[in-house]
């Protein structure tokens, strides 16, 4: 299971394929139900910036409500203690297990996440997700304030990838197992999710404001950028990840130079136009 999961083996180049293979046969197919659905699946995804809690009525929802948000918050407080434990576990249940112990539970509470190391890579995802985007919110309003603080959109990408990304530089030794673990079927629609917020939130800040198809394509065109670049960064031996850096620059570059080919050809439709790296065209 958990443990007998590895990336493939080889050259960075063969196992940046092998992985974007996978991860570009997902989207596609994740995308073309996002497309049937229409904006009406865009319009709740969006929803999600801007939903606030609701009351229920009646004692018995609200101790049930109580109940879950006590359970939630022993569980985030169970796997924020866990973390420290990765790097001697990897993320299995026994970094968990001592995660628990750590803040005055037993180790059996490793019990309350059937997913094991897969509770624990998402409670990882989720809380730096929302960390960046916590960070590309104060970012805007700066910007908003100060209009020399105000980046170019493929600078502000950029940065915002790199930003992300050095989240998980404390657990590099430890990611490509996380990589594996989250490529395993049960674990592939979280994974997915868990990206495509990423990318929103990304462009969202960068000042994509779209309502047509290229608000799908400006995402999935992120999307692969960042997963490129992260399966580089694992497999990086250089100083501070300058390699990892350069590469990302480099895509981003590729993106912009191939949008400008593609609007300055008569002989591409405009579906065609809109579908390639629509995120490196945002207003400040």
């Amino acid at each position: 299971m958990q443990g007998s999961s590895a990336l493939p083996t080889g050259s960075a180049d063969t196992i940046l394929t092998c992985y974007f293979i996978n991860f570009t046969n997902c989207v596609p197919s994740y995308y073309y139900k996002v497309s049937c659905l229409g904006y009406r699946l865009r319009g709740l995804w969006i929803n999600r910036r801007h939903s606030s809690d609701t009351t229920q009525d009646g004692s018995s929802s609200s101790r049930e409500e109580d109940g879950t948000k006590q359970e939630d918050k022993i569980k985030n407080e169970i796997l924020r203690a866990s973390l420290p434990f990765v790097h001697k576990h990897g993320w299995t249940k026994n970094a968990i297990s001592e995660g628990a112990q750590a803040v005055g539970y037993p180790g059996t509470a490793h019990g309350l996440f059937p997913q094991g190391g897969a509770d624990l890579i998402q409670y990882f995802y989720v809380t730096c997700n929302q960390e960046l985007a916590e960070a590309l919110k104060n970012e805007t309003k700066a910007a908003a304030a100060d209009p020399s603080k105000c980046k170019q959109p493929a600078v502000f990408i950029h940065d915002a990838v790199q930003k992300r990304l050095c989240m998980i530089i404390p657990y590099i030794s430890k990611w490509p197992q996380a990589l594996a673990i989250m490529t395993l079927p049960p674990n592939v629609p979280a994974a997915l999710a868990n990206v495509l917020t990423l990318v929103d939130d990304i462009c969202y800040y960068a000042g994509d404001r779209s309502v047509d198809f290229s608000w799908y394509s400006r995402r999935v065109a992120l999307a692969g950028i960042y997963k490129m670049t992260e399966l580089y960064m694992i497999q990086d031996k250089s100083a501070n990840f300058e390699e990892t850096w350069h590469f990302l620059g480099r895509r981003i570059e590729d993106a912009s130079q191939l949008h400008n080919y593609l609007h300055q050809s008569g002989e591409v439709s405009q579906v065609a136009k809109e579908g390639v790296t629509a995120a490196f065209i945002t207003v400040c």
